[in-house]
């Protein structure tokens, strides 16, 4: 990790110097000074972006704020002078664009011309539009390089947090089962709870990985050398287990219910637990298998794909038993029939949800990647 880093530290700073010195270069036959400074400054911000998407955004609109602001002390100090006056009238731009879409945008155009009108006394219009002409330069460079030189590419963080938001739901699961195995669901029911509304935390992280990787791959030359097929970011394999972690805590919660209920017949039958326990450790191992199974060429997959198999026979069969029991009157304890068919079905839907998405390489890209998909958050149960 240590010799990572450091090439990561060697090949940005050298991103950066290069940045730096061709638009000091660019700049140099006629922008002596402050123009250089600004095409320099201007090109290591569009640089260290997070992606080449991202950094022609951000130089597009660093030149339309510069360019704009100029025209617009211009189009002022022509009109009114470089005076009080002028100032006053773009300070009024900035009240008027208050409370509108933009408004940082507006503010920083603003901003730009107010700077402009104070130095306009001093310095001829000339030298403000090399100003310009310096940012639209150091945008360019800035961009070039950005995009020519190890463009980034974040698929890396975004496959470990899926597969780290994988664990801490298997473990979860997993932890459950051991529980009821050993009749701790008294004591562990609420901090299994909240363990599982800690899962929204995890999944938050994800998600911002994932948008981050999704968009790293858009106009990237690294990708485009690889031909068609873009690395896997992770997305199915979120969409998955962002749907999963629903019904783990809807397990957790029932759970948690079952403790705070004052009536006997509420409670489960230790026949029952031990039966779900084995399901929720099985569980447990196919969300796991999930995410780390790379599904065309991993030989595990096959043996992942058998536990996968044996859960789903188990949960199917349990759920027969248990609906014959309740249609002749001859379940345990029947006033938690309730309870009973929230547990079943919960781990039914997960174990099915973990089948139908098996069979594709779970983390391939989603393309495109739907924001809301990623930013909803579900409520807490």
């Amino acid at each position: 990790m240590a010799a990572r880093q450091g090439g990561y530290i060697l090949s940005h700073g050298g991103k950066n110097l290069t940045a730096a010195l061709l638009a000091w270069q660019t700049t140099a036959p006629w922008g002596q000074g402050r123009p250089q400074f600004l095409a320099v400054a201007t090109a290591l911000l569009v640089v260290n972006t997070s992606t080449v998407h991202n950094s022609m955004i951000e130089a597009a609109r660093r030149v339309a704020i510069q360019v704009a602001g100029v025209t617009l002390a211009v189009a002022t100090a022509w009109w009114l002078g470089p005076t009080a006056g002028s100032i006053m009238a773009v300070l009024a731009i900035i009240l008027a664009a208050r409370g509108r879409r933009a408004f940082d945008d507006r503010l920083q155009v603003a901003s730009t011309a107010l700077l402009t009108l104070t130095a306009a006394a001093a310095v001829p219009v000339r030298d403000l539009a090399l100003l310009a002409l310096a940012t639209v330069t150091g945008a360019i460079v800035g961009t070039a390089v950005h995009a020519l030189i190890l463009p980034p590419v974040h698929v890396s963080d975004s496959r470990t947090a899926v597969r780290r938001l994988a664990r801490a739901t298997s473990l979860l699961l997993c932890d459950m089962g051991r529980g009821l195995h050993k009749q701790q669901r008294t004591s562990h029911a609420r901090v299994w709870l909240s363990r599982a509304r800690q899962l929204e935390e995890e999944i938050a992280e994800a998600q911002d990985h994932v948008r981050l990787a999704e968009d790293s791959l858009r106009w990237n030359l690294r990708c485009s050398v690889h031909g068609p097929r873009r690395p896997g970011t992770g997305g199915h394999a979120l969409l998955v287990l962002h749907g999963i972690s629903l019904q783990v805590r809807g397990i957790a919660r029932t759970l948690a219910d079952t403790v705070d209920a004052s009536q006997d017949d509420f409670r489960l039958g230790q026949l029952f637990t031990d039966q779900y326990a084995r399901t929720l450790e099985l569980a447990g191992q196919a969300v796991e298998d999930f995410a780390e199974v790379n599904r065309t060429a991993d030989p595990e997959h096959t043996e992942a794909d058998k536990r996968l198999r044996t859960a789903l026979d188990q949960a199917q069969s349990w759920h027969d038993s248990m609906t014959e029991l309740v249609a002749h009157g001859a379940l345990t304890e029947p006033g938690a029939w309730h309870i009973y068919g929230s547990l079943v079905t919960d781990a039914k839907r997960l174990l099915s949800d973990l089948d139908r998405a098996g069979t594709s390489e779970p983390m391939t890209s989603v393309t495109p990647m739907p924001k809301s998909a990623l930013t909803t958050r579900f409520p807490r149960f």
